[in-house]
């Protein structure tokens, strides 16, 4: 059990996918704009990680490693991560248009988000079990979730100050986006 707890913390807090390992940066640039569409980004982010991770685990230990094909590992994986992007936005559009509407191109983009394919090759690396895989798969999209609310708050608390002119939109963000990691480093003692 403290095995799992030391994953969760681990991976949401000093090994955080968007500023310990900058990954996901693209998405924390492009869809932070707003809290409600961070939000349902981070939802959508969460359930194709966490599905494609365990997907990509069944498929490792059960297809590619007793055919003795892993060489296909990320060829395979990406196919997964595509496939369930593309059934999340054929759902999102019939049960949720306003959201689906919101994050435009965004949700598409999931299929190319790096966090995604990076969570599913760690669990590999690492040689989690399936259990192991899972919370391993959810805290790193719980981290990424967290991330990518904090700047979205940030960022709409900051579109009304009187900032210069040079560091608006993409500068400031990025400001934003190391001092969070900066803050993120001070849990890397636990």
């Amino acid at each position: 059990m403290s095995d799992l707890i030391s994953i969760i913390i681990g991976t949401i807090f000093v090994s955080n996918y968007v500023l310990g390992q900058f990954l996901g940066i693209c998405p924390a640039l492009g869809v932070t704009s707003k809290v409600e569409t961070a939000r349902g980004m981070g939802f959508a982010v969460i359930f194709v990680i966490t599905l494609a991770s365990l997907v990509s685990w069944i498929i490792q230990y059960y297809l590619l490693e007793p055919l003795h094909i892993e060489y296909l590992q990320t060829v395979v994986f990406i196919l997964v991560i595509a496939s369930l992007v593309q059934s999340i936005e054929s759902i999102m559009k019939k049960t949720m248009p306003s959201l689906y509407g919101a994050l435009g191109v965004f949700l598409p983009l999931i299929t190319t988000n790096c966090v995604v394919l990076g969570v599913a090759l760690k669990v590999i690396s690492n040689q989690y079990k399936l259990l192991e895989t899972l919370v391993y798969a959810i805290a790193a999209s719980v981290g990424f979730m967290i991330v990518m609310l904090m700047l979205a708050y940030l960022r709409e608390k900051i579109v009304d100050n009187n900032t210069p002119e040079a560091f608006k939109g993409a500068p400031m963000t990025l400001i934003i986006l190391g001092l969070m990691s900066i803050s993120f480093m001070g849990f890397a003692g636990l």
